[in-house]
């Protein structure tokens, strides 16, 4: 019996400007990389416009399945950072300027020799009750409601609040990896390796194809909890292109001993 302990996750990044390509994230691979190395799965990512309906339809159907969800970007100063006030729509909670938040803000430009604006007060801004993500970069925090971490969108802050919640959260066992090096292609080993996933199913078995100057490779990946069934897989797959490599020296070589 197994007794692996799995947390789930997801992540909504949020921005008109993700969509256009005019930014390239940096936060999926940096959030999934963390949070794989602190045993949380995470499952789904969704990318979705600056658009409340769109925000809260996606934020609700990802905290109802996931243990957490992680949002990126929209909580700017800026009329189009409407994540907030999405989120507050989500849970049925007003939006309002939290007062510890307005005082820490307030402090930072008064030290900055800045007006802190009307603008700049939309970074205080949350739904009532939420708690907050420190930012040791600029000030303006994020926030967690219910099971949401939400976070900025701009790479070295929301590098800098992931770092303040990971501790905060409830882990799981750690998924281990085994890398195999293959020198045949999928087409070669599609079949046999679908065969050994199914005697496997305690392990996640992915094919990634490289293709360098005339010739296809493949990287195979064993993943699980568990470094007895990632050995055993492993095994058979090394068995499975030990195998092939034999095959093809017959059908290369058809006059060669066996």
């Amino acid at each position: 019996m197994s007794h692996d302990t799995v947390v789930t996750a997801a992540m909504l990044a949020i921005g008109d400007e993700l969509l256009s390509g005019r930014t390239k994230d940096k936060n999926i691979g940096h959030l999934a990389e963390l949070l794989t190395l602190s045993g949380i799965d995470l499952k789904e990512v969704r990318i979705v416009a600056d658009d409340e309906k769109a925000i809260v339809e996606a934020l609700n159907a990802l905290r109802a399945r996931y243990d957490y969800v992680f949002t990126s970007g929209g909580i700017g100063p800026t009329h189009d950072d409407i994540t907030a006030d999405a989120i507050a729509k989500a849970f049925g909670l007003p939006c309002e300027h939290d007062e510890t938040a307005m005082t820490l803000l307030a402090e930072m430009y008064r030290r900055r020799e800045m007006e802190f604006t009307e603008a700049r007060q939309r970074m205080a801004r949350m739904p009532r009750g939420a708690a907050h993500i420190a930012n040791p970069v600029s000030t303006a925090p994020g926030f967690i409601i219910g099971n949401v971490y939400v976070m900025a969108g701009v790479p070295q802050v929301f590098q800098a609040m992931v770092d303040n919640v990971l501790p905060t959260l409830r882990t799981g066992t750690p998924v281990l990896s085994l890398a195999i090096a293959c020198p045949y292609g999928e087409g070669d080993i599609g079949t046999p390796l679908a065969a050994i996933q199914k005697a496997h199913p305690d392990t996640s078995i992915g094919s990634y194809p490289r293709y360098i100057g005339q010739k296809f490779s493949t990287e195979i990946v064993v993943r699980g909890r568990a470094q007895a069934a990632i050995d055993a897989a492993g095994a058979e797959v090394h068995a499975m292109i030990d195998a092939i490599r034999r095959k093809k020296e017959v059908v290369e070589n058809p006059s060669a001993e066996a």
